[in-house]
């Protein structure tokens, strides 16, 4: 006995057609920006320009890869800039400055990353043990790591006189920012995780739902640790990176890049829900974001509009990403 398959209905049609639109979106909408901004001001895909874009879009681009494994999870990390803080000081202050005698070369990078670890895992271990929501756990460290980064500020801002140190956040190679690249690697290693490992797969299952998670047997909390951990650290490669690019350590050194990064990754099809989205889908969202204020700046827009512009395009993105779900019931974990 044979079984003939019965041909798609209309609706189940529309139906597909509606989510592949729906993913592709944010994809479209970068595309259709370049070619605005470029029939608007043609110096925008001049290769000058080019360049700062891609200069633009590093630090994002790092902390967005890291973020995106605890926005998958239904949480949130707002300690991004108080991580970032802390991380840079401790970097500039045991590299060789202007402020004491250290000079630990690329120890004291491993150093700065690592403080970004342990603040990262901090927030994973106090959200799992304590049950403390991540917003309300991770705006505490967040706090916290201002907190320790004025302090080891000390009024005045420690300068970095390493010039190899210097070259990772300002030189380039063959002609490409190595900033740039610092963040394509990150993006690289962050896919990988994602996708052939179990810290990356068991995202989306505790994301769509934990309590199925750990019927399951998933080790939900060992997992959800992990991604904050993993964030912490992306945090602390933009502590560093901004550093280096700058510099100098300063507790200010990280403010915008926590509206940004969120931005970033809702707008490129993550949702804020968790359970759906991606490393490769918040590169589009930071590309969207960078492009779009660059653009901005090209046609003589005011930065304060531009600000105004982000806070209605992340509204767009959420209600466009979570309008199918609009019947569930939505919790920030």
């Amino acid at each position: 006995m044979t079984h003939t398959a019965a041909p798609p209905t209309a609706p189940r049609f529309a139906a597909a057609w509606k989510r592949r639109l729906l993913d592709g979106g944010p994809l479209v909408a970068l595309v259709a920006l370049i070619l605005i901004f470029a029939v608007g001001n043609p110096a925008f895909l001049s290769p000058g320009n080019m360049g700062i874009l891609l200069s633009q879009l590093a630090i994002p681009l790092v902390i967005a890869t890291g973020l995106t494994f605890v926005i998958l999870l239904g949480g949130i990390d707002l300690s991004i800039e108080g991580v970032m803080a802390t991380s840079s000081l401790v970097f500039v202050l045991t590299a060789a400055n202007d402020r004491n005698d250290i000079s630990l070369g690329v120890g004291a990078v491993v150093l700065g990353i690592l403080a970004g670890t342990a603040m990262g895992t901090a927030n994973g271990v106090l959200n799992v043990r304590f049950g403390i929501p991540s917003f309300m756990v991770t705006l505490g460290m967040g706090a916290i790591g201002i907190g320790i980064a004025t302090v080891l500020f000390g009024g005045r801002s420690p300068r970095l006189l390493d010039p190899a140190l210097k070259s990772i956040g300002t030189g380039n190679t063959f002609g490409i920012a190595n900033i740039f690249l610092i963040a394509v690697i990150v993006l690289a290693i962050g896919y990988l995780i994602q996708r052939f490992t179990k810290i990356g797969r068991y995202g989306y299952v505790i994301g769509g739902d934990e309590g199925i998670a750990k019927l399951s047997g998933v080790k939900v909390s060992r997992y959800k640790i992990a991604a904050f951990a993993i964030g912490g650290t992306t945090a602390g490669i933009a502590g560093v990176l901004v550093g280096a690019q700058l510099g100098v350590g300063s507790p200010t050194i990280s403010q915008g890049f926590l509206f940004t990064s969120i931005t970033a990754v809702v707008l490129g099809g993550t949702l804020l829900t968790g359970g759906r989205g991606g490393v490769i889908r918040s590169l589009v969202g930071v590309a969207i974001i960078i492009v779009l204020g660059n653009g901005l700046i090209l046609m003589g827009v005011d930065s304060y509009v531009q600000i105004a512009v982000q806070g209605l395009v992340i509204i767009a993105a959420v209600i466009a990403t979570g309008w199918r779900l609009r019947t569930r019931v939505r919790v920030i974990k």
